[in-house]
């Protein structure tokens, strides 16, 4: 029930929200990329070396002449083989269980290293976080809102490493403000630079991280907690 009060809410406030990266429609172009298990031509001799796959971002950004290329929520994935820290589920409890994650709960944006990010609403910093493992989030900023009542929050993976030098947890974030930006391969957690953003109801007890990817077993009770990122983001209608 909860996923659908916040869908509710975020459809009220839809006009008021502020866009987390820069797009003009009539100056930027976005596109849709395609990194499923069965997606043509994406496979292990791109996604296992992080020079060859950051080529492949750029070629898709260059062939589709866009902007930002965009994609991913719900999106069972084979790349995450490239990673032993996807070899276990972190359940909620923090138990682990021997079944490789597969699902993708956020929405990528794939864009230059660089590209500011902005706060979509008023919030504070729930948490922040170093996450430096290979494949993991890199630097994350994790942000608490509240709207008509509901507390939710929004995740920010792949970030420079910069960006945490001045939090502190509660500080206020305003709506509108460049509090981030995509942070290159060595502080990203070894990706092409993106930002990962993704929408959490409830943190379970998570600080500075909380899972980006779940099992397949595990997804409805995932999706549930982690709703449509395009809810605030707005950017699929230009796609």
């Amino acid at each position: 029930m909860a996923t659908g009060q916040l869908h509710s809410i975020l459809q009220k406030y839809a006009g008021d929200l502020h866009t987390v990266v820069i797009f003009d429609p009539a100056e930027n172009r976005i596109a849709s990329i395609d990194l499923s298990k069965d997606s043509p031509g994406f496979d292990e001799t791109v996604f296992t070396d992080t020079a060859v796959f950051s080529a492949y971002i750029h070629q898709q950004l260059i062939s589709q002449q866009a902007t930002y290329l965009i994609g991913g929520y719900n999106e069972h994935r084979g790349m995450y083989s490239r990673s032993e820290l996807f070899d276990k589920n972190l359940l909620p409890t923090g138990n682990e269980i021997p079944e490789p994650r597969c699902i993708h709960l956020g929405t990528d944006i794939w864009s230059p290293a660089g590209t500011p990010v902005f706060a979509p609403l008023n919030g504070i910093v729930h948490s922040f976080a170093f996450n430096d493992n290979h494949g993991d989030y890199g630097a994350t900023i994790i942000l608490e809102h509240q709207l008509d009542g509901m507390k939710f929050h929004s995740l920010y993976g792949h970030l420079s490493f910069s960006d945490l030098d001045s939090l502190e947890k509660g500080m206020p974030i305003s709506h509108g403000q460049c509090f981030a930006h995509f942070g290159k391969p060595a502080e990203n957690g070894n990706w092409p630079p993106h930002l990962h953003f993704q929408l959490i109801i409830d943190m379970e007890n998570y600080e500075g991280d909380y899972p980006g990817v779940c099992t397949a077993r595990d997804s409805q009770a995932f999706l549930q907690n982690c709703p449509e990122p395009d809810l605030v983001l707005q950017l699929n209608r230009y796609i």
